[in-house]
């Protein structure tokens, strides 16, 4: 209510003002923690992802290499199948986003 409440309320008034000023402020406390806390979260979901997709190729490259060893499939053959994946979306840019079966 800023100069009014003072001016009829006098020491009341002023106290009210105070208290109004405080609740702002532990309002725009709780926004900026509200606020840090999505960016902590944000990160925190984007270092679990380079992690499970460092896992990912991992276990990737161990098939792959385990394939190879063994003879179930030839690299040439390999390759083939890459570019035939890699064109089943619609694209072929070295990225899939259908269905794995």
């Amino acid at each position: 209510m800023g100069w009014g409440r003072t001016l009829f309320l006098g020491d009341i008034g002023n106290r009210l003002d105070i208290e109004d000023t405080e609740h702002d402020i532990q309002q725009l406390k709780y926004k900026i923690a509200s606020a840090q806390n999505k960016n902590v979260s944000q990160d925190q979901i984007i270092k679990e992802l380079i992690t499970e997709h460092a896992q990912m190729k991992l276990y990737l490259a161990s098939i792959v290499r385990l394939l190879l060893s063994k003879g179930g499939i030839s690299k040439a053959e390999l390759e083939v199948m890459i570019d035939a994946v890699d064109a089943q979306d619609g694209k072929t840019d070295g990225m899939f986003h259908g269905n794995i079966v």
